[in-house]
């Protein structure tokens, strides 16, 4: 009787393993799906937004400034989901190097500075040691860009966007937040999630920016989270673990 009950036992644990393993290929080949069907769908949008453009040259002044901004908009769409692409298809190369984060926010800093005189929004980098992290300077740059930018986009006219960077033996923190509205309860908990637009969104918003900017910091050892800073505003806080 104990031979048939361990016998059994075995039978439906090599049942529940198999499972386990055709349920992990099929999420695999659903993950590599969409991944190329978002590839396709850039490489698609590519014609069409080079003809809009050279019409728009060739347009009288009053059509052109119509049409840029929207074409902008579509441009940055379609290479975002070129990203989101190879983000899923494990294609995209990260390069770590000893890089020093804060000379990565200024970087991400001068980067925004016409959004930002634009929206009349001052971005203040604070005064940061020395503290040289294995990251990709490229596209860890790039995620503060995504964080600093929607800090612009909700911060009111007059305000600051203030970045800075802390350590301790755990972890090197990163925070960015702004001095706007915060976020609203019902948008925390999505704010993440891909083509997710807030209560606050903008018109010009695709919701993707900083799901790419979680994906690029998580793939590095880092964790980003969201929250309502306690002297107003929403705030970004990123750790990279040692």
């Amino acid at each position: 009787a104990a031979e048939g009950s361990y016998a059994r036992l075995a039978d439906e644990m090599e049942k529940t393993v198999t499972e386990l393993t055709l349920t992990r290929e099929s999420a695999v080949d659903a993950r590599n799906a969409f991944a190329q069907n978002l590839a396709n769908i850039a490489h698609q949008l590519k014609t069409p937004l080079t003809a809009l453009s050279l019409a728009a040259q060739d347009a009288g002044a009053p059509t052109r400034r119509v049409m840029e901004p929207q074409l902008d908009r579509l441009t940055r769409l379609e290479e975002s989901l070129l990203l989101l692409a190879r983000l899923d298809a494990g294609t995209l190369p990260l390069h770590p190097e000893p890089s020093d984060l804060f000379t990565l926010l200024m970087m991400a800093a001068d980067n925004l500075q016409p959004l930002a005189e634009e929206a009349g929004v001052a971005i203040d980098v604070a005064e940061a040691g020395t503290d040289t992290l294995p990251v990709d300077p490229d596209w860890t740059t790039e995620a503060f860009l995504n964080l600093m930018k929607n800090c612009v986009e909700h911060a009111p006219a007059g305000s600051t966007v203030y970045c800075a960077c802390t350590r301790n033996p755990l972890h090197t923190e990163v925070c960015i937040r702004d001095e706007g509205n915060g976020f609203s309860s019902a948008d925390l908990g999505h704010l993440f999630e891909r083509f997710y637009r807030g209560t606050n969104a903008r018109p010009q918003s695709t919701g993707i920016g900083l799901s790419i900017a979680k994906e690029l910091l998580e793939r590095q050892n880092a964790l980003l989270t969201a929250e309502n800073a306690p002297e107003g505003g929403g705030r970004f806080v990123v750790r990279f673990y040692r």
